[in-house]
């Protein structure tokens, strides 16, 4: 089966279209992927049309498989998702993973059902490219800094969805103090930005929380980004990584329905201490 890519912006994304269904499971398309993604850092694979089987063993050829053997199920609905709670919190920009000590290395959603009314797009942005455009001033500033993540740091406290019930299941996951800029094993360097990242160690908070948020609103500038509109059947997958990502706003009533696996990591964020425990309010 012929693939064909088209790189979709200068910093982000390819589209590929001519692989679908069973086509997926075979180690030449794996290996192609991973090349892909290491250049673009997003792929969306049109009319994949990929069921649940071939979805998992696609992900097992990329690497060791998280939630194997089930896959996720992204919804809003409680009956159809164990995490129906905490979804809305995919709407602020994040990564997946970011409280473990090895984030997923790659994530891999599929579109069951796009949402009904147009709503839920998922929007993408490259902290790989990011770093690079940053003055050589602006990268001494950010080498040594540690920042606090959390689940419930104060701005994220502050968001809707933040409910008695997904509070106590977030006090599940205690914070983390790590790199801002996390050094890969290639030498690449990103950004370990997003929601989660809430004050920079050492610094008043007021004045971390403003720092870290310019550094996301640089990083999320339209040459960075990429704005996906789902439709039923599209594969994406996503260098975890380097890549933020955030679903755009979409309501339970619109069926938007999704399958998601992922690739756990065996690139180690640098951990400074291990947070506090004590949460913000």
């Amino acid at each position: 089966m012929d693939a064909t890519v088209t790189k979709i912006k200068p910093d982000i994304g390819a589209e590929i279209t001519g692989i679908s269904g069973h086509a997926f499971v075979a180690a030449g398309v794996a290996a192609d992927a991973q090349r892909l993604l290491d250049a673009h850092g997003v792929l969306i694979y049109r009319d994949a049309n990929i069921d649940d089987d071939d979805l998992k063993a696609f992900t097992r050829l990329l690497g060791p498989v998280h939630e194997f053997p089930d896959v996720a199920v992204v919804s809003l609905d409680p009956e159809l998702s164990r995490s129906a709670s905490v979804q809305n919190g995919t709407f602020y920009w994040h990564i997946d993973g970011t409280m473990v000590e090895y984030p997923h290395q790659i994530t891999l959603l599929t579109c069951l059902e796009p949402a009904n009314d147009g709503s839920g797009d998922t929007e993408f942005a490259n902290t790989y490219a990011a770093y690079d455009a940053l003055s050589d001033g602006e990268k001494a500033e950010l080498e040594h800094l540690q920042v606090r993540y959390s689940y419930l740091n104060r701005q994220r406290l502050k968001q809707g969805f933040m409910t008695p019930e997904s509070i106590e299941s977030l006090k599940k996951m205690p914070p983390r103090d790590r790199s801002l800029v996390w050094t890969h094993r290639t030498g690449r360097k990103s950004m370990l930005l997003g929601s989660q990242a809430g004050e920079v160690i050492g610094w008043p908070i007021d004045k971390g929380e403003a720092f870290l948020g310019r550094l996301l609103e640089w990083s999320t500038q339209p040459r960075f980004t990429l704005r996906h509109h789902w439709t039923r059947g599209d594969l994406v997958l996503w260098d975890n990584t380097g890549i933020l990502h955030r679903a755009h706003p979409y309501a339970l009533e619109s069926g938007r329905l999704m399958h998601r696996t992922t690739v756990d990591s065996d690139q180690h964020v640098a951990t400074v201490g291990g947070g506090t425990g004590d949460y913000v309010a």
